[in-house]
């Protein structure tokens, strides 16, 4: 029956279902809105506000937690434009905090001895001074917040790390010499500084400020050829360095998001050893060396020379070979996207803690992708912006065991 029935209707008495359809639906739709209209006006006085911040509106705080494949531990993160370094556990229970003397410039880290060290802004009035990711001191701090020393660098900005043998290597950027700077290729005309380009170079300073060594992106990269890989971009910076790391054998690991760059530069020397570029790198982030020799990389992907779209995704490189091991990324690529700051760390038990900095989002995934552990930082500024203008940025993120929370915790003065 329902064959011949369905047989017997034609063009014309199919559209004239669908405008008896559309008719019905307009004047259900009418009705609906009326009384909808009389609720909202009886219940004004309990109505709700709704969050305009889209971020905060989702839900901040725990969203998501399988306990036995979980990696146990305390994870740290400083918000932007806060003075507070948090520890939480896996519940998202605040267990501890730092109250530091700035915010963050642009984030903190436990040392092998258990003590924060933290890099913090202090703003200027400098090109480099204005912007979100200016650092300017570089401190160590005991468990209950106590400045043990501090250092002060005008033109610091992003990273900062507490070198083996006790000095201090600070991310630093000055102006190019205008030779250099002619010959930068990349970004939109125009956009200097007051016709001025900025780069990297790195500081090594021992605790009581004093220089001991200098290495100039200008003096080691071609301008020509380690170009600003984004057509868009401003050429306010060439190299935009974003994160350092001092390897076992005191080589450095520098990333320079503006050229999609990852560079090892040998110690004694200051040559450098090993590249990694675009592709497969998009503007990425905090390279991180591993125990089996690869280095674990946030591959942020907001202009992906090979790829027609961006998104995110976290990569593990064999840089003997520069071939990706193992990586993390949605099935649906634009579901993962952070297009500044961001970082990843492999835990113990073989797991990744992954930081979707953009958006304050940190979650865990397994080997195998799964998701079984994410959080929402809660914490928004400033507090003087509007909700729609605030942010919940965090830089960097980082779940310690509990042997190293209590070396932590004897730090205390």
């Amino acid at each position: 029956m329902a064959k011949n029935s369905a047989a017997k209707i034609t063009r014309r008495s199919f559209a004239g279902i669908c405008m008896g359809a559309a008719v019905a639906g307009s004047a259900g739709l009418e009705s609906i809105s009326q009384i909808g209209g009389t609720q909202a006006a009886s219940n004004s006085a309990r109505t709700t506000a709704v969050d305009q911040n889209p971020i905060r509106r989702r839900g901040t705080g725990l969203r998501a937690l399988d306990i036995d494949r979980a990696s146990a531990g305390l994870t740290m993160f400083a918000s932007a434009g806060e003075r507070m370094v948090y520890l939480i556990d896996l519940h998202g229970t605040v267990v501890h905090t730092w109250k530091m003397p700035y915010p963050p410039g642009s984030y903190g880290y436990l040392t092998e001895k258990g003590t924060l060290f933290y890099n913090g802004q202090i703003p200027n009035e400098t090109f480099l001074g204005k912007g979100p990711f200016k650092g300017g001191a570089a401190l160590e701090a005991d468990w209950n917040g106590k400045v043990l020393w501090e250092v002060r660098q005008r033109d610091h900005h992003h990273d900062g790390r507490l070198l083996k043998n006790g000095n201090v290597l600070l991310l630093c950027a000055r102006e190019l010499p205008d030779d250099v700077a002619k010959k930068v290729q990349g970004g939109r005309p125009g956009t200097e500084v007051n016709g001025k380009i900025w780069a990297d170079y790195l500081v090594e300073l021992t605790k009581d400020g004093r220089t001991v060594w200098e290495w100039r992106a200008w003096e080691h990269l071609d301008p020509a050829r380690d170009v600003i890989t984004a057509i868009q971009d401003n050429r306010s910076e060439w190299t935009h360095g974003n994160g350092i790391i001092e390897l076992s054998d005191g080589d450095l690991l520098v990333s320079f998001r503006n050229i999609s760059t990852i560079i090892r530069i040998r110690r004694q020397t200051g040559e450098i050893v090993w590249k990694l570029g675009a592709p497969p790198l998009a503007g990425q982030h905090a390279p991180t060396p591993l125990a089996n020799g690869n280095i674990l990389i946030f591959d942020n992907g907001p202009h992906r020379l090979d790829h027609t779209f961006p998104f995110s995704r976290v990569i593990e490189v064999n840089p003997a070979t520069n071939e990706i091991m193992w990586k993390y990324q949605e099935a649906n690529l634009h579901n993962f996207y952070s297009p500044r700051i961001s970082n990843a760390q492999r835990l113990p038990n073989g797991n990744t803690l992954i930081n979707e900095g953009f958006f304050g989002r940190f979650f865990e995934v397994t080997s195998e992708g799964d998701v079984v552990w994410e959080y929402v930082n809660p914490y928004f500024g400033p507090v003087s912006a509007t909700a729609k203008a605030q942010s919940n940025h965090v830089f960097r993120v980082y779940r310690y065991t509990e042997e190293e929370i209590e070396r932590a915790r004897k730090s205390a003065s």
